[in-house]
């Protein structure tokens, strides 16, 4: 029995981002398609096989230390992305100003999928899903550029809806179009979760 499970969910590439250098800006730069390598978009700056560990895992790592880049990717869906805006009361939040690596269409609550999914596209190219991409300043800081006194509002209003992060592990060409079917592993919630949430 295959520990991954194929769905019936599928979802449309509708957007590619590249981020040529995040301590300068977050903005990226729309493509048609990517070459997707283990290390992640070539060239990319959110790529690479590691990463210096941030603020997300100090309990786990004093900041700075060397580990897994499982950050190689920031996926956002279609519809997640407009009912933030709508929040906020903007008409629309293009996806460079969140960074966005990809942009999808066609998976309900996409932010919630299971850690450890796949999104596997035609070419065999595989994302690997870490986990929810949690808003940050960054990307409010960008809106803020479009909208003045509407960046403050983006934390709140993306909060469930950011989107995931994710690595490669299968490369492969993605282009603008193509349809990425979930995968999600094959095992139940573990019933231990609240308790280890402190919920």
């Amino acid at each position: 029995m295959p520990a991954l499970k194929p769905t019936e969910f599928k979802a449309v590439v509708k957007w590619i981002g590249w981020v040529a250098d995040r301590e300068e800006s977050l903005r990226a730069a729309p493509l048609e398609q990517a070459m997707l390598g283990f290390g992640g978009i070539e060239g990319e700056d959110h790529g690479g096989l590691t990463r210096p560990s941030c603020s997300r895992v100090l309990s786990q790592h004093e900041r700075g230390t060397e580990i897994a880049n499982v950050r190689q990717l920031s996926v956002l869906s279609v519809e997640e992305v407009a009912a933030t805006a709508a929040t906020m009361g903007l008409a629309e939040i293009a996806p460079e100003w969140l960074g966005a690596s990809l942009m999808i269409e066609g998976i309900a609550d996409f932010t919630q999928v299971p850690p450890s999914s796949r999104l596997q596209a035609p070419s065999g190219a595989t994302l690997v899903v870490d986990m929810e991409n949690r808003p940050c300043i960054w990307p409010a800081k960008e809106v803020e550029l479009e909208h003045e006194g509407f960046g403050k509002a983006y934390k709140p209003a993306a909060a469930g809806r950011r989107g995931v992060t994710a690595w490669v592990e299968r490369p492969g060409l993605i282009a603008i179009g193509d349809e990425l079917v979930l995968h999600i592993p094959d095992q139940p919630v573990w019933p231990h979760l609240a308790a280890a949430r402190g919920s």
